[in-house]
C-alpha cells in the first residue's frame, strides 16, 4: 500500500505498473521474431537462437534469487526506479553487440534488472488492489504482453526491415527511460510493508516462504513458463524456413495475434474475477495444447500460420492471466516483494532450461529447423500439468485465506 496522506488512485497506479510492464515485456518479446535478423547479420546458426533468450532468463533467474533476500525491505517505488535504470542500460547495449557473446553479455545485463522489475510490479499491484478486483488488474496490466506484440513487436520488425537490427533496441531503451520517469513521478512512496518486515527476523521470512502453498505456487510457475519457452524462440524461425512464410510479413502476424490477445486478456481476468483460476486456466492450457499439436507436431501443419499465431496467443491469455492472478493471493502483504522476486527466478529458470531443452531437441539442416514436432510434444505434455497445480493452488488458498 502507498504510505499513508498520499493521494493517488487505484487507476493510476496500475496505468504506471501497466506502462512499465510493456518496456519490460517488449524489451524480452522483441529478441524472439528479431532472432534471424541478427542471426544473419552476427552468423549465429539458427538453432543457437535459444542461448540468446536464455542469457535473460538465466541472468533474471539469479537476480530473482537474491532479490529475494531484500526487495521487501525497500520502498517499492525507489526498488522499481533502480530496476528500470539497469534494464533501460542493458537494452541500449543490445544495440552495440558485435558478435554471439556481446549479445548475450547485453541481454545479461537486461535480464539481471528486468526479472526484479516484474516482480517488484506485481507486488505494488497486490498491495494496492483488493482480491476481489485483483483478476480484473492483472488482466490490464499483463494486457502489457498484448500492446508489446501489437505495437511494439511490428514496429520493432520494422525498424530492423528497413534500418538495422539494432534500431528496435534502442527504441526500446528510450521508451524505457520514458516510462521509468513517468512511472517513479506517478506512483507514491510505498512503505507501509516495512513495519510488518521488521517485526519479524530474517530466519523466519525464508522459512515462511518454504510452506507448501508457496512452493506449489511455484511449481505451477515453472510448468506454464516452461511449456510455453521450449517453442517460443523458435517460432518466428520456423514459419520463415520452414513453412516459407514472408519475413517482411513477419510484423502481420503480431499484429493480428496482439490484437486479438490484448481484447482477450481483459475479458479473461473478468471471468477469473467470477469463476476462478482453475477454470479458465484450464481451458487455456487444454486449447493451447490442441493449437500446438495442429501447428507444430502435424506436418505439414493443420492450420494456416495465422491462424496457429492468433490460437496460441489466445491460449497464452488465459493461461497466464489465470495462473498469475492465483499467484497473487498465495503471499502475505509483507512477503509479496520477496515472494515475487522469487518466482521471477522461477519463471526464468523455466524458461533458461526450456531454451536449453529446445536447442538440444532441434538441428539445423539445409537451411530448415528440424525437431520441432518434438519440442511441440514437449510443450503440450508440459502444459497439462498446470490444471491440476491449479485447482490444488486455489483450493489452498481458499481455505487459508490468503490475499
Amino acid at each position: 500500500m502507498a504510505t499513508p496522506g498520499t493521494a493517488v488512485s487505484e487507476r493510476t497506479i496500475v496505468l504506471a505498473i501497466g506502462a512499465v510492464q510493456v518496456v519490460n515485456i517488449l524489451d524480452f518479446v522483441i529478441v524472439t521474431p528479431l532472432g534471424q535478423d541478427f542471426a544473419d547479420a552476427l552468423a549465429i546458426p539458427m538453432n543457437q537462437l535459444g542461448y540468446v533468450g536464455m542469457s535473460y532468463t538465466g541472468a533474471a533467474c539469479v537476480s530473482g534469487l537474491v532479490g529475494a533476500l531484500f526487495l521487501d525491505r525497500f520502498d517499492r517505488r525507489k526498488a522499481l526506479a533502480v530496476a528500470m535504470v539497469g534494464l533501460v542500460l542493458g537494452t541500449l547495449s543490445g544495440a552495440l553487440a558485435n558478435s554471439l557473446a556481446t549479445l548475450l553479455l547485453a541481454r545479461v545485463v537486461a535480464g539481471v534488472f528486468g526479472g526484479p522489475a516484474t516482480s517488484i510490479s506485481y507486488s505494488i499491484i497486490a498491495d494496492v488492489v483488493p482480491p476481489e478486483r485483483r483478476g480484473k488488474a492483472m488482466g490490464a496490466v499483463m494486457g502489457a504482453f498484448s500492446i508489446a506484440s501489437v505495437l511494439g513487436v511490428p514496429a520493432g520488425l520494422e525498424l530492423a526491415r528497413v534500418g538495422s537490427w539494432r534500431l528496435p533496441f534502442i527504441a526500446v531503451a528510450a521508451l524505457g527511460a520514458v516510462v521509468g520517469t513517468f512511472a517513479h513521478r506517478a506512483l507514491p512512496p510505498m512503505t507501509e510493508h516495512l513495519d510488518r518486515v521488521a517485526q519479524r527476523p530474517f530466519v523466519e521470512d525464508v522459512v515462511r516462504l518454504m510452506r507448501r502453498d508457496v512452493l506449489l505456487s511455484y511449481a505451477m510457475t515453472f510448468v506454464t513458463m516452461a511449456a510455453s519457452f521450449v517453442l517460443i524462440p523458435y517460432m518466428s524461425a520456423y514459419v520463415i524456413k520452414n513453412l516459407s512464410f514472408p519475413r517482411a510479413r513477419l510484423g502481420l502476424l503480431y499484429l493480428v495475434g496482439g490484437v486479438v490477445s490484448f481484447f482477450t486478456m481483459r475479458l479473461v481476468g473478468k471471468l477469473v474475477d467470477r469463476f476462478g483460476s482453475t477454470y479458465v486456466g484450464s481451458f487455456g492450457s487444454l486449447f493451447i495444447g490442441l493449437v500446438v499439436w495442429l501447428g507444430f507436431v502435424e506436418s505439414p501443419p493443420l492450420l494456416p500460420v495465422l491462424a496457429i499465431f492468433v490460437g496460441f496467443m489466445l491460449g497464452m491469455s488465459f493461461r497466464n492471466v489465470a495462473y498469475s492472478t492465483l499467484t497473487t493471493k498465495v503471499p502475505a502483504p509483507e512477503e509479496r516483494a520477496r515472494f515475487g522476486s522469487l518466482q521471477s527466478a522461477v519463471q526464468h529458470a523455466a524458461s533458461a532450461l526450456a531454451g536449453f531443452a529446445g536447442t538440444q531437441l532441434l538441428t539445423e539442416a539445409s537451411g530448415r529447423l528440424e525437431g520441432i514436432p518434438r519440442v511441440a510434444l514437449v510443450s503440450i505434455g508440459v502444459g497439462l500439468l498446470l490444471p491440476p497445480l491449479l485447482w490444488t493452488v486455489e483450493r489452498r488458498v481458499r481455505l487459508g485465506g490468503a490475499s
